[in-house]
């Protein structure tokens, strides 16, 4: 057969199919698909959370679980919402939230324009505080007059034998001023708990990455994770240190918590701490990065300040002997009716439950009180007219119900499947997605392990581990070869199932 005709029947014959067909469920190693997010609970404001995602470029689910963080924090102390007249259960107005994604999946940028309005509100809390200091430090000198006049009296009595008198008021010494904190960042137990003795709203606390928090727990003290559990209740607190002039009391130990944490930091975070709820507590959002784009419109942050500047400036309750108290909004009949209800549907079937999961689903039913309460006061900020609510509806009740069972959960269940995964079934997973995205046809598994320096699999024996599962799941073959006729080590040089970037097996 003449060599043109040959090489033209080779060109038209099929491909034979000598690989198998690759196993593509390592890529998900697991992990539940993402849910959507709904948009009923935010009401008004949604268009806006969604221009802060288009800005941020990142989902639009980081934006909004920040802002619920952002926004429960300023409202803070000042309101509790109760579910039944008949009962004394109530709940504070505390947000916990956690943006998983990995370092490109912008995060950051997402909780930035959330939080970003804060730092200006900030400002003008210093300049009105640094008002206050000074009327305080003249106070204060006068308070030191009026003791050292008092000091001299009793002198004077004592000599005489005569009545001791009592210190006038005017001769103790006012309490120094606290600036409000509308955001802090690095800070012990120590440095919060005094920050909320003056701070009785309680305060916002952002962390870009979340896991350096979650494990640095009892690092400068013991206690510190009982702290932050109760700072999600909101209770009264006292904090007795060694050194310390006094206790510190702390009116309302709440402090809402936003930030990121990366995937691969998931297992430690959830499964190497002590299963005391602390994560339990968390809202969590896992979506699908997105390829970021040009903005359509520039996100109105004014919009937004205006609206964070109008749940900050809430005004307190006064009580009967003129000290400032919360004010509780109470369910109305119909959202109570749909809360009982929802309830019940919610208790079913939790001793069923993995623990990280039943813990979650436990804590839901203050969840959606506490959902319902920023829902309810959110929309009537957003309105700018108005009365404030002194009640929450049963729409606002049924879209925070609608938020838990459609997303919360959903996204809980994705979170705590993939922190229970094998270490090698999610190292694996991690490395098939590096070789999909850069489309990698044949490799060395020593110089891709340096050149990648992928999260987990920087040592050589995980590394290992993950390609001989890929190997396993058909998307790797073994290409390694000898150099020269001598005996010695193989080369690590692998081959890519074609099937794996879309092209014909053979």
């Amino acid at each position: 057969m003449a060599t043109a005709a040959f090489k033209s029947r080779l060109d038209d014959a099929e491909p034979i199919n000598i690989w198998p067909a690759p196993d593509m469920s390592v890529l998900a190693a697991g992990r539940r698909s993402p849910p959507v997010m709904p948009r009923d609970m935010f009401g008004p404001v949604w268009p806006l959370i969604c221009d802060l995602a288009e800005g941020a470029g990142s989902p639009v689910d980081y934006t909004a679980l920040g802002f619920i963080a952002v926004a429960a924090s300023l409202i803070g102390g000042k309101r509790k919402v109760k579910p039944f007249s008949t009962s004394n259960w109530q709940e504070p107005c505390i947000i916990w939230a956690a943006n998983v994604g990995d370092p490109s999946s912008n995060k950051s940028p997402a909780i930035d324009a959330t939080t970003d309005p804060l730092r200006p509100m900030e400002k003008d809390h210093a300049l009105t505080h640094g008002s206050d200091l000074l009327r305080w430090e003249t106070e204060s000198e006068r308070a030191k007059v009026e003791k050292a006049a008092w000091q001299e009296n009793v002198k004077t009595a004592v000599k005489d034998n005569l009545g001791v008198p009592s210190m006038p008021e005017t001769a103790v010494a006012p309490e120094e001023p606290q600036r409000r904190r509308l955001l802090v960042q690095d800070a012990t137990p120590e440095a919060v708990g005094t920050i909320l003795s003056g701070n009785p709203s309680g305060t916002l606390h952002l962390r870009d990455e979340l896991a350096g928090w979650l494990m640095s727990f009892d690092r400068y003290s013991p206690g510190g994770r009982e702290f932050w559990l109760e700072a999600y209740g909101g209770r009264h607190h006292v904090i007795d240190r060694k050194g310390n002039k006094g206790p510190i009391s702390i009116p309302f130990n709440g402090v809402s918590v936003v930030g990121g944490i990366q995937p691969e930091k998931l297992a430690a975070c959830l499964l190497g701490t002590a299963d005391d709820g602390l994560v339990a507590r968390f809202l969590w959002a896992w979506p699908e990065p997105i390829s970021y784009r040009r903005p359509r419109q520039v996100a109105d942050m004014a919009a937004l300040e205006h609206l964070y500047r109008r749940l900050d400036a809430l005004e307190w309750g006064i009580d009967g002997d003129g000290r400032a108290v919360h004010i509780t909004l109470p369910l109305d009949s119909a959202a109570a009716d749909i809360f009982e209800k929802w309830m019940a549907e919610n208790q079913q079937g939790l001793e069923d439950l993995g623990a990280l999961f039943k813990g979650f689903c436990g804590k839901l039913r203050g969840t959606v009180l506490r959902l319902s309460l920023i829902t309810e006061m959110v929309a009537w900020a957003a309105n700018n007219a108005g009365p404030e609510p002194r009640s929450v509806s049963a729409r606002t009740v049924a879209a925070a119900i609608e938020f838990v069972e459609e997303y919360a959960k959903p996204a809980a269940l994705k979170v705590f499947g993939d922190a229970a995964l094998p270490p090698v079934e999610r190292n694996a997973a991690t490395l098939a997605r590096y070789l999909l995205k850069h489309k990698v046809a044949r490799f060395n598994a020593r110089d891709l392990r340096r050149k990648a320096g992928l999260p987990g699999l920087k040592e050589a024996n995980p590394f290992n581990e993950a390609i001989a599962l890929l190997a396993d799941a058909d998307w790797l073959r073994d290409a390694g070869k000898r150099d020269g006729e001598t005996p010695g080590r193989r080369t690590s040089d692998f081959i890519v199932n074609p099937a794996v970037h879309g092209g014909i097996n053979g």
